[in-house]
C-alpha cells in the first residue's frame, strides 16, 4: 500500500489488510468506501435515521472484532449481512413500541422457515437450499422476493418500482413463499 490519500484503500484486500494489522484506518476506509451502502441497508429496514446510524456504527465495531479471524470473500456482502442483522435485531427490539411494515415482512417470511432450533449443519443446509431456490426463480419473481424479504421493502413500494399492481406483487409473494416451503421440504428441511 502507498502512503497518501483515502484512494489507497479502494481495494477490499487493502482494507482487510488494515483490519488484520489492527490499523484503525481500516474503519475510516470502510466508512469511506461502504458507509452509504451500509446506511441504505439500515435505513431501508429501520426507517429511523438515529437507529440506522447506530447500526452502521455498530457494524464497524463488529467488523473490527471479527476481522481477523474472518477473511470475507466480499467485504461488501460481509458488511451488508452484518448491518442487516443488526438492523433486524434493532427492529425486533423496537417491536414492542411499534409494528412496522418491515416486521410484517419478517413475520411472513418466518412462516416458511424452520423454528431455529436446528444445529449449525441444518443452518448451512438452509442457506444452500435458499440459494438454489433463488437461482431457480424467474428474474421478476426473484427481484420481488429479494426486495420484500432481504431489503424489507413495502409491497406498495415494490409495485410502484416495478410498475405492477400491488395485488400482483402480493400474489407473487404468496405463491413464491409456498414454492419456497415446498422446496425446503424437498431438500429435507421441514418447517
Amino acid at each position: 500500500m502507498k502512503d497518501g490519500n483515502q484512494s489507497r484503500y479502494a481495494s477490499d484486500e487493502d482494507i482487510l489488510t488494515l483490519y488484520n494489522r489492527r490499523d484503525e484506518q481500516a474503519i475510516a476506509a470502510t466508512q469511506s468506501k461502504y458507509g452509504s451502502y451500509c446506511r441504505a441497508v439500515a435505513d431501508r429496514i429501520l426507517r429511523v435515521r438515529e437507529d440506522a446510524e447506530e447500526c452502521v456504527n455498530d457494524t464497524y465495531l463488529h467488523v473490527w472484532n471479527a476481522t481477523p479471524p474472518a477473511r470475507p470473500g466480499s467485504l461488501r456482502a460481509f458488511l451488508g449481512a452484518i448491518v442487516r442483522n443488526l438492523a433486524i435485531n434493532r427492529l425486533n427490539y423496537n417491536r414492542a413500541r411499534r409494528r412496522s411494515a418491515a416486521i410484517v415482512a419478517l413475520d411472513e417470511f418466518a412462516e416458511c422457515l424452520p423454528d431455529g432450533t436446528e444445529p449449525i449443519t441444518d443452518t448451512i443446509a438452509l442457506r444452500a437450499a435458499f440459494d438454489s431456490f433463488l437461482a431457480s426463480l424467474p428474474e421478476r419473481e426473484r427481484v420481488i422476493f429479494v426486495r420484500r424479504y432481504w431489503y424489507l421493502c413495502p409491497v406498495a413500494e415494490i409495485a410502484r418500482g416495478m410498475d405492477i399492481p400491488e395485488g400482483t406483487v402480493k400474489s407473487i409473494l404468496s405463491r413464491t413463499r409456498e414454492r419456497f416451503r415446498i422446496h425446503l421440504e424437498k431438500e429435507g428441511i421441514f418447517v
